[in-house]
């Protein structure tokens, strides 16, 4: 048996050359070849061979995405301290030989590039934030984070990586600050409520006013419509008992009887009528027949006076 391991000395050899030859890249990382300390080539995921020896990985680079999360202070233009807390997301550029030979052999190692990554960043942001005041800042996360994109990517580009995401999760100022704000947005909001209430108010008080003069139209436009129909009530009842009366007279003058008797009727007619809708109300009335008498005297003195200044002509 020791003679045949003698003899095939030269077969372990090789085996041993073999299987030392081969080598395993993972998913999502790329492997960097050199030899004597100088750079070969790259080595794609799979089983892979080198030269035993001479050639050795020099590192295996994830191009998978890595995140980070930041916390950092910066000052704004009227000297607020602004607290942001922010999480980065970068990942290797792309798989070309080149790019990786940049993430290979740019930093010594993953905290080097950590550290110049996270630096960079807070330093464009606190650039950024040091020409905005604290009042602004609030609204301005879309602008941050664009502003750093442009500002790093170049940078991450030399290095071989790309920003891909730059969320600030949030930003807070110092206590005084804060409640200075509140007490800002709480007195806004007490405006804007008196204001909408004062609207309400006058909106209200507009219609009402509205209202009350349509009402007031309305009511007068109907006591027109029946004062103007209560005339005509009146006048067609003059009429009728003129009518009447007229052929009351005719008919009594053709009988030979005093018509004198109708004005009778229509007294005691008056007299009863005063007494059934009077409604407690005291009238001062002569029921005798020569009250009645009277009265028509009085009443037909006035008719004639009255056709007499009628008929007056005006002086010239």
């Amino acid at each position: 048996m020791l003679e045949y391991l003698v003899t095939t000395w030269w077969v372990w050899v090789l085996l041993i050359f073999f299987f030392t030859s081969l080598y395993t890249v993972n998913q999502g990382y790329i492997a960097v070849i050199v030899m004597f300390g100088k750079y070969r080539r790259i080595a794609r995921p799979g089983l892979n061979m080198k030269i035993p020896i001479l050639e050795t990985v020099f590192k295996k680079v994830s191009i998978q995405n890595r995140s980070v999360e930041l916390e950092f202070q910066a000052v704004t233009a009227d000297q607020a301290n602004v607290y942001f807390k922010s999480m980065l997301l970068y990942s290797v550029q792309n798989s070309e030989e080149q790019t990786i030979k940049n993430v290979a052999f740019k930093f010594i190692a993953d905290k080097d590039l950590m550290q110049a990554l996270v630096r960079t960043i807070e330093g464009n942001i606190r650039s950024f934030v040091a020409t905005k005041k604290q009042a602004e800042v609030l609204g301005l996360r879309r602008e941050i984070v664009q502003y750093v994109k442009v500002e790093v990517d170049h940078s991450l580009e030399e290095w071989g990586y790309h920003l891909q995401d730059l969320q600030i999760n949030d930003i807070t100022f110092d206590k005084v600050i804060l409640d200075s704000m509140s007490k800002v947005v709480a007195s806004n909001n007490l405006k804007a409520a008196a204001e909408n209430e004062g609207q309400a108010l006058l909106i209200t008080k507009t219609k009402g006013a509205e209202a009350d003069g349509n009402a007031i139209k309305i009511a007068a436009e109907a006591e027109r419509e029946a004062a103007r129909l209560r005339g005509q009530g009146v006048a067609l009842f003059r009429k009728e008992v003129a009518a009447g009366m007229t052929e009351a007279a005719e008919q009594m003058k053709q009988a030979n009887l005093d018509t004198n008797v109708i004005l009778f009727s229509m007294w005691t007619e008056a007299v009863k009528n005063f007494a059934e809708y009077g409604k407690g109300n005291i009238i001062f009335l002569d029921g005798s027949p020569d009250g009645m008498e009277n009265t028509m005297k009085q009443i037909m003195a006035l008719m004639v006076k009255q056709a007499g200044d009628t008929g007056l002509k005006k002086p010239v």
